[in-house]
């Protein structure tokens, strides 16, 4: 077998795929292997490049094959899925991949250490609570409507209303069982996401470039956090629009003969993290507009009055995206705006 220079492959659950080429970029390697085949194959081959699709297990694979010796390199698959030549399958996904990483401005997906692959799982499963819960409180929100009984809006108001329906005799006897059994579900939730929380502030804590981007109006500590964990290295990017670009929160460009008809953002990259930072942006813009608050600038006053708060949203936490890349790169404090604070535009 020639020298082999470049591979990729194609990976499953227990089926993967290999399309190795030579320095004169002929195939010379095009292999299917099991699961159980794999560390073998790559422990008896000499050391090469292997482009793998960034997906699930992706990043175990690249830490696998990188104590091998081997240099791994992680593809975002809408980066490679324009190598295919035709038709989908395992070969021709394998053969785009080893094409694509050959392409001099080719990026590629840093490799996430097992400890980053553990602080991703604690937010995961941490949105995946929160979901759960308010599903359930809208769940029993709705049961409770059919027999009359509302209340507030706000999870706080949820507890108060299971124990109006635990007291209410006009609730038949085997809704209100029913009601109890939501409660005890509801109240395992709520400590379940209350344990996550206490850990998630445990890493917040701990890390100390977390600390400092939470001093930024509208991030926080869970803000913070998940941007450190979800971030590769920011000396990636080139600039802070490129970073706010990464996370999908800057227009779509559409240009011809000149003229340019910027659109709706791309929301591109992860949508956890962009939809925090709009979150954050939103609660901000809230008490600016009615006079609460203290990061009133006028370049946030001025576009209140000319856009809608929704849009201004979008674009305050496509500001706060470039200052959180600038103090992770410099190693900065945030600075609040010394000034004296303008008068707030009316709500």
């Amino acid at each position: 077998m020639e020298q082999i220079i470049r591979i990729g492959m194609d990976t499953s659950k227990h089926v993967f795929q290999l399309h190795g080429v030579d320095a004169a970029d002929q195939p010379v390697l095009r292999k299917k292997l099991r699961r159980s085949e794999m560390i073998a194959f790559f422990e008896k081959l000499p050391t090469t490049v292997v482009a793998i699709e960034a997906c699930g297990s992706s990043h175990h694979w690249a830490r696998l094959l990188g104590a091998l010796g081997h240099e791994v390199k992680l593809i975002a698959p809408q980066l490679s899925k324009p190598y295919v030549k035709r038709g989908k399958n395992d070969a021709a996904d394998a053969e785009a991949l080893c094409e694509a990483m050959s392409r001099p401005t080719m990026r590629f997906v840093p490799v996430k250490s097992a400890e980053q692959q553990a602080s991703l799982m604690l937010m995961g499963m941490r949105d995946r609570l929160v979901r759960n819960r308010t599903q359930l409180a809208n769940a029993i929100r709705g049961y409770a409507a059919e027999f009359g009984l509302t209340a507030a809006k706000g999870m706080c108001k949820v507890e108060p209303l299971l124990d109006r329906i635990a007291t209410d005799p006009a609730i038949p006897t085997l809704a209100r069982e029913l009601f109890a059994s939501h409660a005890v579900e509801y109240r395992h939730l709520d400590e379940q996401l209350g344990e996550i929380d206490e850990k998630l502030m445990k890493w917040h804590r701990a890390n100390e470039c977390s600390r400092r981007l939470a001093q930024i109006p509208g991030v926080g500590p869970v803000g913070a956090a998940l941007l450190m964990m979800k971030t590769p290295a920011p000396e990636l990017f080139a600039s802070g629009r490129q970073f706010a670009a990464w996370m999908g929160l800057t227009p779509k460009d559409h240009s011809t003969a000149g003229k340019s008809r910027p659109g709706i953002i791309t929301r591109a990259g992860d949508e956890a993290l962009r939809c925090t930072l709009v979150v954050g942006a939103t609660a901000l813009l809230q008490h600016v507009r009615t006079g609460r608050g203290k990061n009133a600038t006028p370049w946030l006053l001025e576009m209140l009055k000319r856009k809608p708060p929704k849009l201004v949203a979008v674009a305050l936490a496509n500001k706060i995206a470039r200052i959180a890349w600038k103090m992770m790169m410099t190693g900065e404090v945030y600075r609040a705006n010394t000034s004296p604070p303008p008068h707030a535009c009316a709500a």
